[in-house]
């Protein structure tokens, strides 16, 4: 994402791509609650193979290299 996005730390979650998109990384289990009140964020889990909602498997991010 580095190479043709700006990525910050934002205090909610734990990257912020292009100041608009926030991902909140963690597993199966990471629920909504630390990004509940922010627009357009997501949980990047690991050990699900779909996504539902703002969850999306964190494998994808595999194939934006």
């Amino acid at each position: 994402l580095k190479a043709s996005h700006k990525i910050q730390y934002p205090e909610k979650g734990d990257f912020l791509v292009n100041g608009t998109h926030a991902f909140e990384v963690g597993g199966k289990n990471k629920g909504l609650k630390q990004i509940s009140d922010m627009p357009e964020a997501y949980i990047a889990a690991d050990g699900i193979e779909y996504g539902f909602g703002n969850k999306i498997p964190i494998w994808l991010f595999g194939f934006l290299y």
